[in-house]
């Protein structure tokens, strides 16, 4: 988060005193000034495209007959409560509470036969988010950078003034924040900004974008003339250019805070009304309409939180109530991005930690004797639905299949590492580049899979 402060305060429980700065937190057992971040960004030499990212998160895993994998030939228990529906490409069929995707479905693809075969929350989200194993919910602890870091970390945001990774409202994986989407050993530097509050608020606001009391524009555009009057003699004596190149940087650190780019950005209210509707009129919509004005301001990775997927019991109650602000959220974005010519500029994700269990539980999450309610579904890491889109990805496709039951992959299996692979390949990130962990060894970026070569 950055942060500005003006004016003698009290002292942080680290012993730092609060001054007049414009700076990140801490990352290893050094700091890291936002500057110094920016050249690093500008070093790595990747950032000749211009595609962003916009993950939609089911936090808590979504069921993949229930969404873009329905089994109408299954027996009951397994086919579930809903029929499928025809989309507009022959062949392809979602399930009936997806009519608006439906209409679209040439536009985007579904990966059907992802899989990591755990069952844990806490490994499952590991696993989509990093690429990686090696926690559970006896150590939650995540143990590996978020993919989106690593993107972020090597290609900056797209535009001046605009933080390169923003989670909507927050960045959270089951429940712990920022979970598996912050940067771990990278640094937390590299966690998403997170706006926080709810966009589709009346009075939304990001408040981290917000000047302290008494610390206006004017004040901080003086404290800079300021500062740049005292470096002129070092500018001045400076024949290597390495000064000039370092007031770039600054710039571009002050204008994520003062400029008006994000400001502009973060402002939904700006909005016009039919298109608010069209994404619906919840915190989800309005939530993926402010992830649209963040990727068009030039923001690379922008995640968007939809929770409660874990339906073990009562699943049909909260599918109609989930199931149809996706449906909306997803259409208004794909057909949002069409409008605005942007869709091969941004590739769009819906996925969660693992999907469902093929067959229906009796409600008591599980099996008798506790009953909890209605029927439900469990956790199942062996097969998952995964939805790409934009960013150049080839629409109109399924990749991969399940058996009949929908238990696990029955053609073109795939892991993360293929979905991530693919993902740095829209972005134009070097999957193998590699970064020290704590304890200085080199952890390539992705360590298995390769990219979906049908979706490129």
């Amino acid at each position: 988060m950055i942060r500005i402060e003006a004016g003698p305060t009290s002292r942080y429980c680290d012993g730092q005193s609060r001054r007049s700065f414009l700076q990140t937190g801490m990352a290893g057992m050094g700091t890291l000034s936002l500057p110094s971040l920016l050249r690093a960004r500008d070093a790595s030499g990747n950032a000749k495209k211009n595609t962003s990212v916009i993950l939609i998160w089911l936090d808590g895993g979504p069921s993949q007959h229930d969404t873009y994998d329905p089994k109408p030939d299954a027996p009951t228990e397994y086919a579930g409560i809903w029929r499928p529906t025809s989309t507009n490409v022959p062949g392809i069929d979602f399930c009936e509470m997806f009519p608006l995707q439906a209409q679209i479905a040439d536009k985007f693809s579904v990966v059907r036969s992802v899989h990591h075969n755990t069952g844990d929350h806490f490994t499952g989200g590991h696993w989509m988010l990093t690429g990686r194993g090696g926690v559970s919910g006896a150590m939650k602890d995540g143990k590996y950078p978020f993919f989106g870091a690593v993107a972020t970390r090597m290609t900056g945001a797209r535009q001046a003034g605009m933080p390169p990774s923003v989670a909507i409202p927050y960045a959270m994986s089951i429940g712990i924040r920022p979970g598996y989407f912050g940067g771990n050993y990278l640094g937390i530097e590299h966690d998403p900004f997170q706006t926080q509050g709810d966009p589709n608020a009346a009075k939304f606001k990001v408040q981290n974008l917000n000047l302290p009391t008494k610390l206006t524009i004017d004040r901080l555009e003086d404290r800079r003339a300021l500062q740049g009057h005292f470096d002129q003699l070092r500018r001045d004596a400076d024949k290597s250019g390495m000064i000039d190149a370092m007031d770039r940087f600054d710039a571009q650190a002050f204008d994520m805070v003062a400029g008006s780019n994000a400001r502009a950005a973060f402002d939904i209210s700006t909005e016009d009304d039919a298109l608010r509707d069209r994404y619906g009129r919840n915190s989800w919509g309005q939530s993926t309409l402010l992830a649209r004005r963040l990727v068009e301001a030039g923001t690379t990775f922008v995640s968007c939180h939809f929770g409660g997927w874990d339906s073990h019991w009562n699943h049909q109650a909260t599918m109609e109530r989930h199931l149809p602000k996706v449906d909306m959220a997803v259409h208004g974005l794909f057909t949002d991005l069409e409008d605005r010519g942007l869709l091969d500029q941004v590739l769009v994700m819906v996925m969660g930690e693992f999907g469902r269990t093929p067959k229906m539980n009796n409600g008591g999450n599980g099996g008798p004797p506790l009953s909890k309610g209605t029927p439900g579904r469990d956790h199942w890491g062996n097969a998952m639905s995964v939805l790409m889109g934009g960013g150049g990805i080839r629409g109109g496709q399924v990749v991969g299949s399940t058996n009949r039951l929908g238990e696990v992959p029955q053609d073109r299996p795939l892991r993360p590492g293929d979905i991530h692979h693919t993902i740095f390949k829209v972005l134009g990130v070097d999957p193998d580049v590699s970064f020290e962990n704590h304890a200085g060894r080199p952890i390539p970026a992705i360590d298995h899979g390769s990219v979906i070569s049908e979706l490129i």
